[in-house]
């Protein structure tokens, strides 16, 4: 399973990235804001740090406005995915930029239908936000469940993009299941190397070396 980052923030990117556990990175208008940096800058920058997609997002809402917005962010960098709603405008500029070779992100999915219409229109990834269905009263792992028996069903080439990741669990859930891809806040990302046991027997191992006098 590749991992994305989440995140519009340079430093957490450059620390992930350094591990060589990032495989890409999502953004969206939201987390450019908290950043409180330019769209393109930062853009570039992420583009500049990771090999692998980078993700974002148009605010046009229009087909015509959203085609005008994805040349511009497509410039950016050869890893720029244009990250497209998952409405009809989004499907329509989905269809048009993967036919040209871009690659596309068609988020905020909610249901299985959704994610099968994102895959006929030719979505490089699809991101079912679990952590939002969830909270609305929904199982946002059955979803995930249900998108990949449909894509294996029929043999759609779209990866899935599990988003809204609020945990650990959430990680190890998709894993099991099969999705393609997660994309996580880096806190959860480096949470996954935690275990109370891993600590303990690293403290122990210290205690002991302590003990010898010695140093390598």
């Amino acid at each position: 399973m590749k991992f994305f980052a989440d995140t519009a923030e340079i430093a957490d990117i450059k620390e992930l990235a350094a591990t060589g556990l990032l495989d890409g990175v999502t953004t969206n208008p939201s987390l450019i804001a908290k950043s409180g940096r330019d769209f393109k800058e930062v853009t570039r920058e992420i583009c500049a740090i990771v090999d692998g997609p980078v993700s974002a997002e148009v605010v046009a809402l229009d087909h015509a406005g959203m085609m005008r917005e994805a040349e511009i962010l497509r410039k950016i960098a050869d890893n720029v995915c244009i990250k497209v709603p998952m409405t009809l405008d989004g499907l329509k500029t989905c269809k048009a930029l993967t036919s040209d070779g871009t690659m596309v992100n068609v988020t905020l999915c909610f249901s299985a239908n959704q994610a099968l219409l994102a895959a006929k229109a030719g979505a490089t990834f699809v991101s079912p936000f679990v952590g939002r269905h969830d909270d609305n009263g929904f199982d946002g792992m059955e979803l995930i469940g249900d998108i990949r028996l449909i894509y294996d069903n029929y043999d759609y080439r779209t990866e899935i993009l599990v988003a809204s990741v609020r945990h650990v669990i959430h990680v190890l859930q998709a894993a099991k299941i099969g999705a393609d891809v997660m994309t996580a806040p880096p806190a959860v990302i480096k949470q996954l190397v935690k275990h109370v046991l891993t600590d303990k027997g690293i403290e122990g191992f210290m205690a002991d070396w302590a003990k010898t006098g010695q140093s390598i």
